[in-house]
Order: C-alpha cells, then structure tokens, then sequence
C-alpha cells in the first residue's frame, strides 16, 4: 500500500519572524519513504534542518512580514495491516528501565503525575501490570471522555481532562499518558498522519491526529485512546513528553494562521 501525506497551511507574521515547523514525518518511518516529504514555502524564505532532542524532524524558516504558505507531500509504503497489539507485554519495573526512558515517567506541562496519582492507582490499581493495565486506561478513557472538535482547547491539561470528561485527540493522549505514568509505565504523546483507510470515511476536514505510546518488554508499543482500535496507515511524525515538546508550528513573534489543510489517503 502506498499512503500519500501532506499539508498546506498559510500564516502571516507582521515583522521578520522566525518559525519552526515540527511537521516532518519520523525519522523511524524514513526507510518506508517512496517520496521524502520536504516541505517548501511561498514566497520562498531561507531555513535549515534539524533534529530536536526528542529525534524529530524540524525546519526552521525566517519569514518576512506578510502571509507564507508551506508545503509538503510525502509518499509512504506502508505494510496495509492494522498497528498490533501486543498482548501480554509485561511491565518493566523502574530500576530496570533504560536511562533514557525514565524521563517518560515524570510529571510534564500537560501530564500532571502528582494530580492524578490517587485516581489512577485507585481506578487501575487491580489490573494486572503490562498490557492489560495500559488497555484497560485506554477503555477506560475512551468510555469516559466526550469526544468532539468543540471541545478543543489548547491549554486543556490531563487533569483538565479526566475532570471535564471531553476533549479532542491530544486530551486523549495527554490524559492516557499521566494515568499510565502514574501507575509507573513510561508512556510518551505522538502526533502524526491516520487517514481514513480500512474504515468509514469520517465526513470531517482531515486533521493531524494524536496517540501515545508505552513502553513494555523492551519496546515502544502504540496505543490510541481516542479510536481504542488498531488502524491502518498511521504515519508518525512527532514524539515528547506531550503536546509542548512536538508543537507542529512554533513562531518567535506575533502570527496569525489563515489557512490549514492536510490530506492521507491510499493512493494507486
């Protein structure tokens, strides 16, 4: 299967601005590529590449007032099965978990540990450890919480979250993540491209779409509260600690978004 992705997406800034865009698809997912999606930008501006510290990709332009428009498709193989679900992944225990990890633990600007702590132990405190804890957080998010585009907020919290039962996709992740790091599962937020490929179209204008991932046996495993079921064709693009850490458009100065499409879909 070969899955096209992209964006177009138009801001204006009123004085020279610098911009980072946090939009590359995941440098895990580069060997999948049939087309690198480079993005480029009307008028064109100078910028550089780079990966953050989290291993994304990034690009940073220096815009000049007025409106710029970027741009960027991308050609993905993809194998055309639904992610798995990895039934009977243990849980590690802290001290042996990769140092690295460990920062996937800790309370964060959207995954509030210390707030939650009582609440997951009490929901979730009788599941067994591994898989069957972290499903069980997902199920229980996703019967809890409202889903719906009204509810965006950009500054809603985990805690937020779980206290006014709705939001979008990233309150789903945010929420799911803080309940598994409190219960001592090292979880971490993604963002990135889940088209509508193997099911009803969803008759909404495409949206970038966010999910997490938890570590158990070894291994990042993807979970997504929000669907709470495998799907086709998810591409990743960002990964952190949540939402502040995989910001998809940063500027350094006043701006204004004017438009925003993005597409995924199978193509021939």
């Amino acid at each position: 299967m070969v899955i096209k992705a992209g964006y177009e997406l138009s801001i204006e800034v009123p004085q020279p601005t610098t911009v980072v865009l946090a939009l590359g698809i995941h440098p895990s997912r580069q060997h999948t590529l049939l087309k690198r999606d480079f993005v480029e930008s009307y008028p064109p501006a100078p910028f550089d590449e780079f990966i953050d510290g989290f291993g994304n990709r990034c690009t940073r332009f220096v815009l000049q007032p007025g409106a710029t428009t970027f741009r960027s498709i991308g050609l993905v193989r993809d194998g055309g099965v639904p992610n798995g679900r990895p039934y009977g992944a243990r849980q590690h225990e802290v001290s042996e978990l990769p140092p690295e990890v460990l920062q996937f633990l800790y309370g964060s600007r959207y995954c509030e540990t210390d707030l939650l702590s009582q609440a997951a132990w009490d929901l979730f405190g009788w599941t067994q450890g591994g898989f069957d804890r972290v499903q069980a957080i997902c199920d229980w998010v996703n019967a809890n919480v409202q889903f719906g585009y009204q509810h965006a907020r950009n500054t809603r919290t985990a805690f937020e979250a779980f206290n006014e039962r709705r939001g979008v996709c990233r309150d789903f992740a945010h929420l799911s993540v803080a309940l598994c790091r409190a219960m001592n599962i090292p979880a971490r937020f993604v963002n990135g491209y889940l088209g509508d490929i193997g099911i009803a179209p969803n008759p909404s204008p495409m949206d970038f779409n966010a999910w997490f991932e938890a570590y158990l046996d070894g291994q990042w495993h993807t979970f997504d509260a929000r669907h709470n079921q495998p799907r086709i064709g998810r591409i990743d693009i960002a990964k952190g600690r949540d939402a502040a850490d995989v910001a998809m458009i940063t500027t350094f100065g006043p701006h204004r978004l004017n438009s925003f499409l993005v597409w995924t879909e199978q193509v021939a």
